[in-house]
Parts: C-alpha cells; structure tokens; sequence
C-alpha cells in the first residue's frame, strides 16, 4: 500500500483526487441501473486515481462489488483490508490462485487450464473456490468462445458438485458498447443470452450476471442483469463522445492535475523551443516551463497542441513535450514563478479537461488519466473520515510479492 503522510501545498506537481466528486458519480451512475448491483473497477490502480481510497469511496456511496483486472491488484486490496465481493478476471498459468482462494475473491475461468489450476488450488487449501465463468461473446479477447462453451460448463459443474469450487457468476464484455446502435452489441447481448442459459441449464446458479461496461450501464439498460461495471464513468470522465460529455451524464471529472511554474523567462523573436525546435517563436515573447513531462504521463503525441490554463490564462505546449518538463508561449501574460498550471480537471475554471487532452493527443481520456506516473503524488479531498491528505506513489509496501518478479499495483 502507499503510505500517507499530511502536507500542504506542494512544490512540483500533483494531481488532486476529489473522493466526494467519486462517491456522487457512484450514486448518479446506480440511479441509472434499474436496482442492478454496480461493480467500482479500480483496475491499474483505479484508473490513476489510488485504487484503495477509491475502492473505499465507491463502497461508501453503494458499491456493492469492486473489480480488478490482475490478481495482484486484488489481493493488494485484501491485504489492505477491504472486504466484501471482490473480483479480478485477468489470470495467466501459475497464477496466485492459493492465495486468492484464501483471500475470498471471485476469480474469472475462461478456459479448461485455469478451471484445473484453481481446483487444484481449491483442494490444497481446503475450501471451495469462488469463480465466474467469462464468455467470449464477440469482442474476441479473454472468455471461452460459444463452441467451447459445454465443455468448460460441464468441467465448472463437476468441480462444484465435488465441491472445489462455486460458480458465483457468468459474465461477458462488450466491444462496442462505446459505439451506441453498433450492430455488434445487439449480436453479442443475444449470445450472452444464449450462453447463459445453456450454463443455467446445466444446473449453473450465478449469483450474479452481467455484461455491462460503463457505456452500456449508461445507454444500454436490457444489458443491466444483476450487475454493472463502471470503470471510466466512475472517475467522471465520459466512455466515448457518442455516449455524451461528462456534463451530460451527470457525472464530474475526480482528478485534477496542475504543476507549479518552474521558470520564467523572455526570450527574442526566432528563439527555438524544446527539441528539434519544432517551434519557434515568432516575436519577442515569455515562456513559461511547466516541470512535468512524458515520465509523469504528459503525452508526447501533445506536443504544439496540449491546453494549458497557467496563472488563469489557457495556454498551448509550444513545442515538444520531454520527459520531464513542456514549455508554454505566455506571449504578454505575466507569470511569476510558482504560478499554478493546471493541465486538466472538471473545467469549473476554464481549465482543460481529460477529454481535452485526449483529443489533443489523438487519443482516449481513459489513457490520459490512467497514465499519470508515480512521481505526481496524488491528494485526496472530499474524505469521509479524515483530513484530506497527500498520498506518496512510490513503490507499495506489504503486498504479496509477484512471483514473476514484479512489483504489485499499489492500492
């Protein structure tokens, strides 16, 4: 876990979680599932955010279930003491199927290996595993596909009759869901139809059921089931332009990046900026260096066009992007040093938000906010039970060691 100490202000950058902005979009996004359960995915350590205050700030506003993608992450969360349902899906041979049979998590099953090698881990330690059997439902990535599927069904039933295991839920993922009226997710919500109740007419009792990413909870309602995943929409930022703004749904952006103004400067007409001097400026002008760069998660694919609003004023990056620092034309704006600049945030004060900066970067605002590096040490605000504190992102301490020699995700 990262340990947490209590600051004020700060000096470089950092980026500045609001938990209450999280806990309203959890409680806008339940009111929209139609009584279905909703999952807070905290996968790559909840989207950049800190999956541990995060998990906990979900769970506070309703959140009956919290997702990971790695067993890592999960058992990070355990280790921290984060109870109830808790599952992770993303497994590969000789995972740490003992120590999450242990610790209580449901674990995904897409295929005949993984079925064996959590049984396994079932019968050593002495109590039945709890797995939920993924289908491979179009989007062509982890789950069994349709012809596999009696197959890895009959296997799941037989170790649940043995008693190794229980099949606590089938699940799909949709690979349009973004894209509403995609002819794929009306074929893909058929075939999980299909596969579901084959799996349920073999004696497969789920607790739960779903297929539901973010968009769909959004827009998808028939696809609810018993339970929704909200990954992106969760941290306020919309899944796709087609399914709205964050403002249209209702929903609040919870991170905020800014970094202090390092040096300001005037430099004459014709003076090249940062690498390759791919600009140059045209007049007489000031510049301002902003101390983040690629190693924080400022994207390189921004250069010349990444917004910035420094000292109340938005600017664009002028230049490239480095690694650890940009560089802004304030043209006549006057600027001191320490002045703040804010990349991204909700937009409440003319800032940039995420969505802006992926569209600079010719990307997703998913990237933007997960790619935020360990150097930018995360605040908190908004908390329940304290005073709102700084989190130092280094290197977790008491989490299980990655047999694969790995360092795991902090929580």
């Amino acid at each position: 876990m990262n340990d947490t100490v209590t600051t004020s202000g700060f000096s470089r950058a950092r980026a500045e979680i609001d938990l209450g902005a999280l806990r309203g979009n959890v409680a806008t996004l339940r009111a929209r599932t139609g009584g279905a359960a909703l999952m807070a995915v905290v996968k790559s350590d909840a989207y950049g955010h800190g999956a541990l205050p995060c998990a906990r700030a979900a769970r506070e506003a309703g959140a009956a279930w919290v997702g990971t993608a790695t067993p890592w992450e999960a058992l990070a969360l355990r280790a921290a003491g984060l109870d109830g349902p808790l599952m992770c899906w993303l497994w590969t041979p000789g995972g740490p199927w003992r120590e999450g049979v242990d610790a209580g998590l449901d674990m995904s099953v897409s295929g005949m290996w993984a079925l064996a090698e959590v049984v396994a881990a079932a019968r050593e330690a002495g109590r039945p595993a709890r797995i939920q059997l993924k289908a491979d439902t179009g989007l062509g990535r982890n789950g069994c596909q349709p012809g596999d599927w009696p197959e890895l069904v009959a296997a799941a039933r037989a170790a649940e009759a043995s008693g190794a295991v229980r099949v606590t839920g089938v699940w799909s993922h949709f690979a349009c869901a973004d894209e509403p009226g995609h002819p794929s997710i009306r074929l893909q919500l058929d075939m999980f139809r299909e596969m579901l109740a084959y799996a349920e007419g073999q004696g497969i009792e789920p607790e739960v059921r779903h297929i539901a990413n973010s968009p769909a909870a959004l827009t998808l309602p028939e696809a609810h089931f018993d339970l929704v995943r909200t990954g992106i929409a969760m941290y306020g930022v919309s899944p796709s332009p087609e399914v709205g703004t964050a403002r249209e749904l209702g929903l609040r952006p919870v991170m905020t990046l800014s970094a202090r103004v390092a040096l300001v400067k005037g430099v004459p007409a014709g003076h090249g900026v940062s690498y390759g001097h791919t600009y140059v400026t045209g007049e007489e002008t000031t510049l301002g260096l902003i101390p983040v760069g690629y190693a924080d998660g400022v994207p390189r694919h921004a250069s010349g066009r990444g917004p910035v609003l420094v000292g109340g004023e938005l600017h664009t990056v002028a230049g490239r992007v480095a690694m650890d620092q940009f560089v802004v034309d304030l043209g006549r704006h006057k600027v001191q040093e320490g002045a703040e600049a804010v990349l991204f945030g909700p937009g409440d004060r003319g800032e940039p938000t995420a969505e802006d900066w992926a569209r600079a970067s010719d990307t997703i605002a998913y990237e933007i906010v997960t790619r935020i590096g360990q150097r930018v040490p995360r605040h908190y605000v908004g908390t329940d039970t304290g005073p709102d504190t700084d989190t130092d992102t280094g290197p977790g301490t008491g989490t299980p060691a990655d047999p694969n020699g790995g360092t795991p995700p902090s929580a």
